[in-house]
């Protein structure tokens, strides 16, 4: 017999730059599979602090990483009970978006790293509330999306943003057919589709990029 239980649950998260009066975008970051914050946190410092704040989330599950146990990754979710730890995952981030005080704050930017882009996309989903991009970078949205879903997000993004290196390991063509299919499910015409000359790595110039276009 399997039961479940609430308790409160204690996380973190990084502030890479904090938000000042000159502040025009606040980036609002999942890393992937395997990272910290604290690390992943380095691939936006190239950003112009007088213009974008960042805030990296913190996924809640850590573990060692290879067989040394001296460096440790964590990840968002698996496949088991993942309705239950993303329901955990949604109550962390709306914490710290009241902490940080961001909510109907038109400047966001929800920027998903690999398996960090289900958790942005379905975040906003969730958030329910106009933001001013949204950036899926070398992962998959979520398969459990639908056209209703669509009609949603093609009003909840000023800007939708999608990255997927031509050298990623991870994706196949069948991937690709796949995740286009969902993109113009979701987005219709209104994404900006980016495809640099990169394996599975986060693009910190392309970034800059489109920071000076938002």
């Amino acid at each position: 017999m399997v039961k479940t239980i609430s308790y409160q649950h204690t996380n973190s998260y990084e502030i890479l730059n904090p938000i000042v009066d000159t502040t025009e975008n606040i980036w609002v970051c999942f890393h992937g599979l395997g990272y910290l914050a604290r690390f992943f946190k380095r691939y936006f410092t190239k950003l112009d602090p007088s213009k974008n704040a960042v805030i990296v989330l913190q996924a809640p599950s850590k573990y060692y990483l290879g067989d040394t146990f001296k460096h440790v990754g964590s990840s968002w979710l698996t496949r088991l009970d993942t309705d239950q730890e993303m329901k955990n995952n949604l109550n962390y981030i709306d914490a710290v978006m009241k902490e940080e005080q961001l909510h109907n704050d038109s400047r966001i930017v929800f920027m998903g790293y690999s398996q960090g882009v289900s958790i942005a996309t379905r975040y906003l989903l969730h958030y329910n509330t106009h933001v001013k991009a949204l950036v899926m970078h070398s992962g998959s949205i979520p398969n459990e999306f639908n056209e209703l879903d669509g009609e949603k997000f093609r009003h909840l993004s000023g800007k939708n943003i999608h990255i997927s290196g031509t050298k990623d390991e991870y994706i196949t063509a069948e991937l690709i057919q796949r995740e286009n299919k969902k993109i113009e499910m979701l987005f219709g015409t209104e994404c900006e589709l980016h495809r640099p000359d990169i394996k599975h790595e986060v693009d910190t110039d392309l970034l800059v990029e489109i920071s000076n276009t938002l």
